[in-house]
Order: C-alpha cells, then sequence, then structure tokens
C-alpha cells in the first residue's frame, strides 16, 4: 500500500520545475529507489513472517505496475525514454495484469522468478534514467539504454511466459482455448 502512495508523490516530484532540475531529479530517484527497495523488503518480511497472501500476491504486482508505468510515462513526456519502450512494456503489463484477474477463479498468479527480473531491471534502468543525465558522464546514459534493451527483452520473453502458464492452467480446468482469457 505504502508503494501506491508514493507514486502520486513521486510523479509531483519528478515533474517540478519541468522535469530538469538536479535536485528535482535526485529526490525524484530517491523516491523511486526507495519504492523499489520497499517492494524486496515486503517481499521478504512475508515470506519470512509466513504472512504470504493472496492479497499480497495480487497488490504487489500492481504496485510495481503503478510505480513503474507512472515513470516510464513520464521520462518519456519528458524527452528522455523512446515511447516505443514505454508502450512495449505498458501493454506487457496491462495485458499479463488483465490476464491474472481472469485467472482468479482458478489460482492466484504470483510472480515468477523471471517476471522479478523483469522488475528489477526495469527498476535499475528506470532510477538511472532518472537521474540528471545531462550533469553525468556519456557512459552513464549508455548503461541506462542497455540495462532498459535487458529490461525490455526480458519484459517480453516472460510475458510470454505467463501466458504459456495461463493456458495451462485453463486446460487444467476444463476450459477449451476458444472461450478466451
Amino acid at each position: 500500500m505504502l508503494r501506491i502512495a508514493v507514486v502520486p508523490v513521486f510523479a509531483a516530484v519528478l515533474l517540478l520545475d519541468g522535469g530538469h532540475t538536479t535536485g528535482g531529479r535526485l529526490l525524484a530517484a530517491a523516491l523511486f529507489a526507495a519504492a523499489a527497495l520497499t517492494d524486496r523488503l515486503d517481499g521478504w518480511l512475508a515470506r519470512r513472517s509466513g504472512q504470504v497472501t493472496d492479497l499480497g500476491k495480487l497488490l504487489d504486482p500492481i504496485a510495481d505496475k503503478l510505480l513503474i508505468g507512472t515513470a516510464l510515462v513520464l521520462l518519456s513526456w519528458l524527452g528522455e525514454l523512446w515511447w516505443g519502450v514505454t508502450a512495449v512494456v505498458l501493454v506487457r503489463e496491462l495485458g499479463i495484469t488483465v490476464m491474472r484477474f481472469f485467472l482468479l477463479r482458478y489460482v492466484v498468479l504470483p510472480a515468477s522468478r523471471g517476471g522479478k527480473l523483469k522488475t528489477v531491471l526495469q527498476s535499475v534502468a528506470i532510477g538511472i534514467y532518472l537521474l540528471p543525465l545531462d550533469a553525468l558522464p556519456l557512459v552513464v546514459g549508455v548503461l541506462a539504454a542497455l540495462v532498459m534493451a535487458a529490461a525490455v527483452a526480458i519484459t517480453l520473453v516472460t510475458g510470454i511466459d505467463y501466458v504459456r502458464t495461463a493456458v495451462r492452467i485453463r486446460r487444467a480446468a476444463g476450459v477449451p482455448p476458444a472461450a478466451g482469457l
């Protein structure tokens, strides 16, 4: 819930003074990093204390998608990130989220290891893009682009994997493929 509450604050800070001030970018990067790190901490604490719940399995990816989606849209709007990257990631994320809701009658589909890797790569890439890149060496921008390219590749691969898993679940439940997700 905390990550969801941080999203509008993060967005407002990123957009301060047009989104291009060093202080605003550093503060936005710090807020993003803190929210992303709470994801890891929350999961670790839930597993450690045996408090893993279906609600948590459902809300955790939604919180990730809100934070990451907001960051991608704003970075593209600010001209820092190609809109094609944002579109690919958002279409995949929206599609998998909708698919998860349709699968709720059979099972709560938790994040896979690949999905978690995707989130980490996206978070690292976005974290770098949030930095005031014009004030940093060129190699930092190149690193951001390389990490984002890896994130997009993993985003697509894991999206296909989730769809295959959904098809298997529906077949096991006796639902014909023509019935749709």
